[in-house]
């Protein structure tokens, strides 16, 4: 339970941050709840704006086109601005795990 209210408190930081994405806290939550307060997994999954997406991904897999190309975008900005400010090879370990990252969200269904 209590990992799944850092997960919310970062959900509700990254509802105000534009870098920092909601949805994707705020799902890693309801999944935390599930077992240990279902109460709170089902006010997060019944949020008019939150709900949809959280329930589309965990009953479909589903990603909207929107949301993966924020994410998309999001990771290759970090990635290049983490090559200028990284020294050697580990200027190139951000990029890799975003790549491997970004190919499964593009991976993911959009309807």
């Amino acid at each position: 339970m209590l990992a799944g209210l850092f997960f919310v408190a970062l959900g509700v930081i990254g509802a105000f941050l534009p870098v920092m994405p909601s949805v994707v806290f705020f799902l890693i939550a309801a999944i935390l709840f599930a077992r240990s307060n279902p109460a709170w997994e089902k006010r997060i999954m019944e949020h008019p704006s939150l709900g949809p997406p959280i329930r589309a991904f965990r009953e479909r897999g589903v990603i909207s086109p929107a949301a993966k190309m924020s994410a998309v975008g999001a990771m290759a900005v970090s990635s290049v601005v983490s090559f200028f400010l990284l020294r050697g090879a580990m200027a190139f370990v951000p990029g890799a795990v975003c790549a491997v990252c970004a190919a499964w969200i593009l991976s993911r269904p959009s309807h």
